[in-house]
């Protein structure tokens, strides 16, 4: 869509400034910064900084979940595990998988705010 109209507003000067020196700091421009704060939307800079954080996010999972097969492949390779060890392996399943299902009902909040 082709952007032809005009609203033309009356603020002060240091607001002005004010609100520029805020758009020249997150990288975007005074049409959107303006726009997102009339719609209620996620300003882009934000959009961007949410994304790299679910990324963040995604790649310590991966992480763990590589230790724990690692911790898998010694207890296979060695044919065995103490049950104080497995206890403590099992406990600490229970709280990853309590945090990814916490994570994923976050990332659905987030991937609805993202969509408005």
């Amino acid at each position: 869509m082709e952007k032809r109209d005009y609203i033309k507003i009356r603020i002060l000067v240091t607001r002005k400034q004010h609100w520029k020196k805020t758009c020249k700091e997150r990288n975007i421009t005074l049409t959107n910064l303006i726009i997102a704060s009339v719609e209620n939307r996620i300003l882009e800079d934000e959009r961007k900084k949410i994304l790299t954080f679910i990324e963040k996010q995604d790649n310590i999972f991966i992480k763990i979940e590589t230790n724990i097969n690692q911790i898998a492949r010694v207890a296979n390779t060695q044919k065995f595990i103490s049950s104080k060890e497995l206890n403590y392996f099992q406990n600490q399943l229970k709280t990853i998988i309590k945090l990814k299902e916490t994570q994923n009902e976050v990332f659905l909040k987030i991937f609805s705010m993202l969509a408005k």
